[in-house]
């Protein structure tokens, strides 16, 4: 009769083949390349000491040389000591791809995330569905692919690229909130040897889904250049967000800085005088958040947008600003796709909005209309309309046409606009009004008159209409500010605005229709 200390022994002796399924071997070669283990990288995430696996022995069942784990890590721990569900992919089981006791683990943590109201992140490092399972391969994938439209919105889910991605391990991570990858890692549907066999064309797994590619295509939010880097990250945005919608994001150092700082006083010297000239939006960011903190989100991709996170009197806020160092802050196809996200990410998780605006607009031209500007800027609109996070915009300049609309104005639902003295409001800048309506009056005048003329029309523009003040009469202005108290102007209109509920008449509606 096998006794306790056979029994321990047992389990100790099956503990650790299961920690290292691929034995020595497997070791050996993971070293050569210089990562991580599965395992490792579950540690970089997690507070020290607080993973505890789960189904650390499942294996395929009817197969005696199966191994333990089946190409996956799955386990609950801690981030800032707030719980978090972790999957990590082993690719040095059979590639880290999807076999049916894979899907089943991955099912279990899933399920535990969403019966705790916790975070998921995923650690993906796989080369898709394992092709000898054939359809119960496919079959696992859609599971884990609907289990995440269960979570999706209801708590922060985040996957981080490592290694070669390629078909379902891809869907599968894009359906999650956000992307994070290491500079070396690699993203795309079908991999450069089977493009090449079935079309016969030849290009390079760098062009085809290099991070620096998919980063600029808007698909990562994230580039790092180590696996720890990208996994701290990952712990700084979970930093920002609630474990789920039914939680309000966390409270970090509230009641800092209370009164205007040189810092702030640097915002009354920021604009140029030259509409002509730009400055660096992120100058301006900096100075009117805590801390001067901001964690950007998609920095690579339309950059002429800015999004991330900050935090006002300690609590997270979302952050939508034009950026006037690329094409003038002006708004394209590619950056309404991402501020659209952004915006229903934030309202997701009940982190409220800031708007910072200085844009002439949307950016005009043939590509951009074949681009689809129309469509992907509808989506921008709706989904500023359908936010009921509290929002608060600050006009710092240029706030023209569309760009005036979609850039967070009161009649789409913001709560609290502000304006500085240098804010620019009207359908068009004062340069365009001259061109559009003054072609006949310059027509008629001598031509050696014509610039003075010119200037003094662009100067009535400017004073009768071009300007805060007639915004603020009229309301649509809630007040113009000096630059240097905006940082505490947004702390007391976020603070008045804590409490905010939306209230919606009952639609009897399925659900809207998207401009997809």
């Amino acid at each position: 009769m096998t006794g306790t200390a056979e029994k321990l022994a047992e389990l100790r002796k099956l503990l650790e083949i299961a920690e290292e399924p691929t034995g020595e071997k497997g070791i050996q070669k993971r070293l050569a390349k210089g990562v991580a283990s599965a395992r490792e990288r579950v540690d970089m995430l997690v507070d020290p000491g607080s993973f505890v696996e789960m189904g650390a022995l499942m294996r395929s069942p009817g197969n005696r040389n199966a191994l333990y784990g089946d190409g996956v890590v799955t386990g609950r721990g801690s981030v800032d000591g707030r719980p978090v569900v972790v999957i990590s992919h082993d690719s040095g089981v059979q590639g880290g791809s999807v076999g049916e006791t894979f899907g089943r683990r991955v099912r279990i943590a899933m399920e535990f995330a969403y019966n705790n109201a916790c975070p998921v992140v995923v650690i993906n490092d796989s080369g898709g569905a394992r092709i000898q399972e054939g359809v119960t391969a496919l079959a696992w994938y859609a599971t884990m692919c609907r289990l995440q439209e269960d979570l999706s919105g209801y708590v922060p889910m985040v996957a981080v690229m490592f290694g070669k991605c390629a078909a379902g391990s891809v869907y599968g991570p894009v359906n999650m909130d956000v992307m994070i990858a290491t500079d070396d890692s690699y993203m795309f549907v079908t991999g450069p040897e089977v493009i090449k066999g079935i079309t016969g064309e030849d290009i390079s797994a760098e062009e085809l889904g290099g991070a620096a590619v998919q980063a600029r295509n808007g698909l990562l939010h994230h580039v790092a250049r180590t696996e720890r880097d990208a996994l701290q990250w990952a712990r700084k945005y979970l930093s920002y967000l609630p474990s789920s919608c039914l939680e309000q994001p966390p409270i970090v150092n509230p009641g800092l800085e209370p009164e205007i700082t040189d810092s702030d006083r640097e915002l009354d010297r920021i604009i140029p005088d030259s509409d002509r000239q730009g400055y660096d939006m992120h100058e301006v960011l900096l100075r009117i958040f805590d801390d001067g903190e901001f964690l950007e989100m998609g920095e690579a991709a339309a950059q002429n947008l800015i999004t991330g996170f900050a935090r006002v009197d300690g609590r997270p806020v979302g952050v939508i600003a034009n950026q006037p160092m690329q094409l003038g802050g002006a708004l394209d196809a590619a950056c309404s796709d991402k501020g659209a996200y952004f915006i229903r990410l934030c309202d997701a998780f009940n982190i409220p909005l800031v708007y910072v605006v200085d844009t002439p607009g949307v950016l005009p031209g043939l590509e951009e209309e074949r681009n689809g500007v129309i469509k992907r800027g509808g989506r921008m609109f709706r989904a500023l309309i359908e936010a009921t996070v509290p929002i608060v915009t600050i006009v710092t300049r240029k706030a023209y046409g569309g760009g005036y609309a979609v850039m967070g104005c009161k009649e789409l639902g913001v709560d609290i606009n502000f304006a500085w003295p240098t804010a620019r409001i009207a359908v068009i800048g004062a340069e365009g009004m001259v061109t559009v309506t003054g072609k006949k009056t310059l027509a008629a005048t001598p031509p050696e008159q014509r610039e003075t003329v010119r200037k003094q029309m662009v100067d009535f523009y400017n004073a009768l209409l071009d300007n805060p003040w007639v915004a603020a009469e009229r309301g649509y202005i809630d007040a113009v500010i000096e630059p240097s108290s905006t940082r505490l102007e947004i702390r007391k209109a976020l603070k008045l605005l804590r409490d905010k509920d939306a209230v919606r008449k009952h639609n009897p509606r399925k659900h809207n229709l998207f401009p997809i």
